[in-house]
């Protein structure tokens, strides 16, 4: 197998501006290779961004218009089913007895109604669902129902003497997705009156406590999409008024705060400002961003960084985890982005964490999660781990009644995902940059309507295949992402290939005349690849393909009371019965201090790929279902032991004592692991 070893100490030496020249697909040949598509034309058939807002290289569709299958499509059956769906049986927040989003003047009128509606709503439209089309609806009624002759709409929430408006920002994405969907008037109205009720709020009563202020970003999204509708020119003042409310993400070495969630979702905020400003430094903001806090706290696998809930200079080794709320909000930072600046770094980040980070922080049925997962995390208890994490309370508990924030921002994860998986291209053509099964009708070329249909096991597996079905011939672009970590990827058309020599980190662009029945075959090989982590030890994860590999650990589920083992701050109804919704600790009953021996000149060479039969429940984020398992080997670390804060000893040293007898070990995909080490100490052996 050929080796590729990255040091992360090699960030990305040049930024690509989507203001400089991009060569789109050239009609008098069938495929070429380009870095994005063009946005010197104008999609006739979806909204993109009117001038003077700066094009879109990808074009989100109207939401449900992508259905995922495969895997996807069953994570979004378990979510309905799970702690999703049936949330509102157990938070306290979804109580529609004298609930403030309900009912003026009630309780419960912050974030978590529309975090949880959020991705709830998005399930709904994507599956169909009427049951979960019923329950939207009544809430979303309510919010109209709200208004207030000034503009203002939902509960008034006062912090000395000024309205909090972070919660009404969540509310609003809810309120775009149903547009989307039903093209109900009402959104629009209610939006536009409530912008202008904006442009009436001095700037010192504006975005000034500390959520709002962090994620002024997520305001200026929903400014953009209604001006996108209306044209309305004074929305550009309030995103202009917004940004410089917004706490200031422009820093070249510091951010505004260090919590987790603020910065996996405001360091979008320049860029998203850059599509108004058409000033490169914006954009390049958002770049410096991410690298920023990768570089001291993101030495760990999985795409995230070590903050728990706060990152903290020292807190650096990869027991250190990360809020789920930061997973999907990172996910929904990296899918905008894509869609703004067409680079696929940011659909090759999405999959990282889609694929890597976030599966392991729910259990497999969806029914409870857990507030911080760590890439080294190996007990996952109901135990006070502070300040080993910067938390004081039972954070590492998969319990459904706990994690406020968590417990209701979790929903828009794979929904998210879902809409992003087949774009629309300013050329009237489609790009796929992030891969999953699903079906998409999309209209193209002529204004053609057709149906896509992808098929694969990706990330599980090489192939992806995808099926054009029209009712007449018509001719479009289609733009493949063709991923950074490939060699020798392949393209066919038909069952004949392409000579075109497909270059890594790029598009592949097929422009042609699509007949009904076409079939385009993309392979992209995975091999074994390689992070070392200089700054944590030297130590090392291992990757194949997109897969981040961790130590199979087998794991030991001990249920407990979730009334018992919840937060301080959780709140729960009196209905809610713990026996039907347990929580779990999970504990090692294997070894895991385990150093990986790798040949010092052929580092995989004791790494062998076992291929398994697809799981017949088309879920795959377990270990026992996991469709691949690596066979390797490892030395026991006798002194790599539980800390004193009970959590995962920090990495030891690369000179560390070793245990003499070479053991045989499985890995397997980090995302089907809820206890896992992906960080490794290495045995070298020559």
């Amino acid at each position: 197998m050929k080796t590729t070893i990255k040091k992360t100490g090699c960030f990305l030496t040049g930024l690509l501006l989507s203001v400089v020249g991009f060569s789109g697909c050239t009609a008098n040949k069938e495929v070429t290779i380009v870095d994005r598509p063009s946005v010197e034309t104008t999609n006739s058939y979806y909204k993109g961004n009117l001038q003077p807002l700066l094009p879109e290289h990808f074009i989100k569709l109207p939401v449900g218009k992508v259905k995922p299958t495969g895997w996807l499509k069953r994570y979004l059956e378990l979510q309905r089913d799970g702690l999703t769906g049936q949330l509102g049986e157990i938070s306290a927040w979804l109580n529609k007895k004298n609930n403030a989003w309900l009912n003026a003047g009630g309780e419960y009128g912050w974030e978590e109604v529309p975090y949880w509606l959020k991705g709830y709503g998005n399930i709904a439209y994507i599956l169909d669902d009427p049951k979960m089309l019923e329950e939207t609806q009544i809430w979303l009624e309510a919010v109209f129902k709200s208004q207030q002759p000034d503009g203002y709409f939902g509960p008034i929430t006062e912090r000395n003497g000024r309205r909090e408006l972070w919660a009404h920002m969540i509310m609003l994405w809810c309120l775009q997705s149903y547009y989307e969907y039903s093209g109900d008037q009402r959104v629009v109205s209610l939006m536009t009156n409530y912008f202008k009720w904006q442009m009436t709020v001095p700037d010192d009563k504006f975005l000034e406590d500390y959520w709002e202020k962090s994620r002024g970003g997520d305001n200026i999204y929903s400014v953009y999409w209604l001006y996108n509708i209306t044209g309305d020119a004074f929305l550009l003042d309030l995103a202009h008024k917004i940004h410089r409310n917004t706490a200031n993400w422009m820093q070249t070495s510091s951010l505004p705060n260090w919590h987790v969630v603020n910065i996996a979702q405001g360091f979008r905020e320049p860029a998203e400002y850059y599509m108004l400003t058409k000033d490169s430094a914006h954009l390049r903001a958002a770049y410096t961003d991410h690298y920023l806090i990768r570089r001291t706290f993101g030495q760990v696998s999985g795409g995230m960084f070590g903050a728990d809930e706060n990152a903290r200079l020292g807190h650096i080794d990869p027991h250190q985890g990360t809020e789920t709320c930061g997973f999907v909000e990172q996910m929904s930072s990296d899918e905008m982005l894509l869609r703004y600046t067409g680079d696929p770094l940011w659909a090759e980040h999405c999959e990282n964490v889609a694929f890597n980070s976030y599966p392991a922080a729910v259990m497999p049925d969806f029914k409870s999660l857990r507030y911080i997962t760590c890439p080294n995390h190996v007990i996952s208890d109901s135990e006070n781990h502070s300040p080993g994490i910067n938390n004081g309370g039972p954070f590492l508990a998969m319990n459904p009644f706990s994690s406020r924030c968590c417990q209701h921002n979790h929903t828009q994860g794979w929904p998210y995902f879902a809409e992003n998986l087949l774009l629309a291209t300013p050329d009237n053509g489609i790009a796929a940059a992030i891969y999953s099964a699903c079906e998409a009708t999309v209209k193209v070329g002529n204004g053609t309507e057709i149906t896509v249909s992808e098929d694969t096991h990706y990330p599980f597996d090489d192939q992806i295949r995808f099926t054009v079905n029209t009712s007449a011939p018509v001719q479009f672009p289609f733009y493949l992402r063709i991923p950074s970590w490939t060699k020798n990827a392949q393209l066919k058309i038909n069952g004949k290939a392409i000579s075109a020599t497909l270059e890594a980190g790029k598009y592949a662009c097929i422009q042609r005349e699509w007949a009904n029945g076409d079939v385009v075959t993309l392979t992209v090989p995975m091999d074994f690849s390689m992070q070392t982590w200089q700054v944590n030890q030297n130590s090392v994860s291992v990757n194949y393909g997109p897969l981040t590999l961790s130590l199979n650990i087998k794991e030991e589920y001990k249920k407990v009371d979730s009334k018992k083992s919840a937060i301080w701050d959780s709140k729960w109804q009196e209905t809610a019965d713990p026996e039907q919704w347990p929580s779990y600790e999970i504990y090692p009953a294997s070894a895991w201090n385990y150093a990986l021996v790798l040949n010092e000149k052929q580092p995989f060479q004791h790494l062998q790929v076992e291929k398994r039969t697809w799981p017949a429940d088309d879920f795959p984020f377990t270990q026992q279902n996991s469709p691949l398992v690596v066979h390797a080997k490892g030395r026991q670390v006798p002194s790599w032991k539980i800390d004193e804060h009970g959590l995962c000893g920090v990495l030891p040293t690369p000179d560390c004592v070793k245990s003499s007898k070479v053991e045989d070990i499985e890995l397997v995909p980090m995302g089907t692991a809820r206890l896992r080490i992906t960080s490794f100490p290495v045995a070298y052996k020559k």
